[in-house]
C-alpha cells in the first residue's frame, strides 16, 4: 500500500479532534487556538533502542511511543493537549502492524485526553516513531520547571523505581524469571514496554506548589542531577527510602546486580521526581490520593551545593549512572 492510501486509513481511525483544534490531520499543518500558555516537548524511539519488535507488540511500541512524549508533559504539570507523529517505516512493516501501531497510540490518546492532529509515515532502515506534544496551563507560571527547588526542599518520587529495568533483564534473559513468581515477571516486563505517563500526578504536584520536578526517563542517578544543576542545588537522597517495585530485588540478584543500583541507574520507569516546600507534603499527598494513579514517598531534600547523593543506610554512597542515548554502550542495551 502507497503512503496516501496508508494515510487515508490512518485517518478513517482518528476521532474528532478536541476543542481547541481547529483543523486537524489531512492538510498542510494543524490549526489550533490553545490560549493560556503551552508546553511543546519531542521524543523519539527506534527499533533496537528503545525497543525491539521481537518483544513488543505493534500496540505497545505505538503506546510506547506517545507516553515517552506524555511523561514530559507531565513532569511540567501540563494538560496533554495535541500530538504530532512521524513514523519511519522499515520495509518489512506490513499495512497490519503499521494500523496496530496506531491503535496502541490512539488507545493511550484517548486514555490521557490528548488528539492525535498530525503528523507524516516516510521510509527508514529501522521502525522509529517520533512525536510532539503539546500541552496545556492557564498561564505560564503554574507550570514547573526543572529549576525552581531551593534548599530545605523535600525531595518526593511518585511510584517505584526499577520495574523497567527488571523488566528490561527478563526480556534479554528470560532464564531470569524463575526467581520470581510468573504474575510479578510478568507486572515487571509490562513496566518495560506498557509505560504510562503520570500526567494526573504531574498536574495534582504542580497545584500543590512543586518547585521543580522531572520525569525519570534515564535513571534516577541521572535524572536527579539535571534537576540540581537547573536549579543550582545539591540533592541528598536517602536510598533506604527509595521505593522499590515488587520483584526488582529477586532478578537484580539473580543477574548479579545490587537492587538498589538497579533500581537508581535503570532508565524508563517515568515516575516523577519533585521539589516543593515541606510545609506542602500533606497538600501533596491529598493531590496523589486524589489522582489516584500512583503513590508518592519522600525520598531526599535539597540542600546548599550541587551534585547528588544518594546515601546508604551504613553510611555510604550509592554509585549510579544513567541512560546516554550517544554512548557507544549504556546500562539500558537493547
Amino acid at each position: 500500500m502507497g503512503e496516501f492510501e496508508l494515510l487515508a486509513k490512518l485517518r478513517e481511525r482518528l476521532p474528532e479532534p478536541g476543542p481547541r483544534v481547529r483543523l486537524g490531520s489531512g492538510d498542510d499543518a494543524a490549526v489550533t487556538v490553545p490560549g493560556g500558555a503551552t508546553a511543546t516537548s519531542v521524543d523519539a524511539i527506534v527499533d533496537g533502542i528503545h525497543f525491539r519488535r521481537a518483544a513488543a507488540s505493534p500496540e505497545q511500541i505505538g503506546a510506547k511511543a506517545l507516553a515517552t512524549a506524555l511523561s514530559d508533559l507531565a513532569a511540567m504539570g501540563a494538560e496533554a493537549g495535541e500530538a504530532y507523529v512521524v513514523v519511519g517505516v522499515p520495509p518489512d512493516l506490513d499495512e497490519d502492524d503499521f494500523l496496530a501501531l496506531l491503535d496502541g497510540m490512539l488507545a493511550l490518546a484517548a486514555a490521557t485526553g490528548t488528539a492525535l492532529v498530525g503528523g507524516d509515515v516516510t521510509r527508514a532502515p529501522a521502525l522509529t516513531l517520533a512525536v510532539t506534544v503539546v500541552g496545556h496551563a492557564a498561564a505560564p507560571e503554574l507550570l514547573v520547571s526543572r529549576n525552581g527547588a531551593e534548599p530545605g526542599d523535600v525531595l518526593i518520587l511518585t511510584g517505584e523505581l526499577g520495574g523497567a529495568a527488571a523488566g528490561l533483564l527478563l526480556l534479554e534473559r528470560p532464564e531470569l524469571a524463575a526467581a520470581v513468581p510468573g504474575e510479578t515477571a510478568e507486572l515487571l516486563r509490562r513496566r518495560q514496554l506498557e509505560p504510562r505517563p503520570r500526567l494526573r500526578s504531574g498536574l495534582g504536584l504542580a497545584r500543590a506548589g512543586a518547585r521543580a520536578m522531572i520525569d525519570l526517563s534515564d535513571g534516577l542517578g541521572g535524572d536527579a542531577g539535571h534537576l540540581a544543576d537547573a536549579s543550582g542545588v545539591g540533592l541528598r537522597l536517602d536510598a533506604a527510602a527509595l521505593p522499590l517495585a515488587k520483584g526488582v530485588a529477586e532478578v537484580a540478584v539473580a543477574a548479579g546486580r545490587d537492587p538498589l543500583e538497579l533500581a537508581a541507574s535503570g532508565g524508563e520507569d517515568y515516575e516523577l521526581l519533585a521539589a516543593l516546600p515541606a510545609q506542602r507534603l500533606a497538600e501533596a499527598t491529598v493531590a496523589i490520593g486524589e489522582a489516584a494513579e500512583t503513590t508518592l514517598a519522600p525520598v531526599g531534600e535539597a540542600v546548599a551545593g550541587s551534585g547528588v547523593e544518594i546515601r546508604l543506610p551504613g553510611g555510604g554512597r550509592l554509585k549510579t549512572s544513567g541512560f546516554d542515548q550517544l554512548a557507544a554502550r549504556s546500562d539500558r542495551p537493547p
